[in-house]
């Protein structure tokens, strides 16, 4: 099994798209005006208009009422990118703080209240680890 990507349902699929191009500089790919695709070495994020809910099983996914699930992307310089991003993102959750487990860590939310953290390792450790290609854990 393989981990490809993971979608965001959107009630303003234009702007969440530009956003999520803005923070990462990654360009979406359009599939059609209701689904779009931000790729990346490691995974894909798609979006997706509430029109293609009911595709899937009508009322299964609401836009807006994420609680529990972090986007996260793995950057060269999570300091700089807290630089660039100040002023675009409206909603810094935590500024970039050096975890336990050895990334450092910028969390913010999009612009439908989804949790995003960027993140670079910084102790040898995390940085062998990624390094290696293992899992994702900021």
């Amino acid at each position: 099994m393989q981990f490809v990507s993971i979608r965001i349902i959107t009630g303003d699929i234009a702007r969440l798209v530009d956003f999520y191009e803005r923070a990462t500089g990654v360009r979406a790919t359009w599939a059609t005006e209701d689904f779009a695709e931000l790729r990346t070495a490691g995974a894909t994020l798609a979006i997706g208009s509430t029109r293609t809910v009911p595709l899937f099983a009508p009322g299964s996914a609401r836009p807006a009422e994420n609680q529990s699930v972090i986007t996260e992307f793995l950057v060269e310089d999570v300091d700089l990118v807290h630089r660039n991003l100040t002023g675009f993102v409206t909603d810094f959750v935590a500024g970039p703080t050096t975890m336990p487990w050895g990334n450092r860590s910028l969390l913010f939310r999009d612009p439908d209240g989804n949790l995003v953290n960027f993140f670079t390792p910084v102790t040898p450790e995390a940085v062998q680890k990624f390094a290696a290609g293992h899992g994702v854990s900021s």
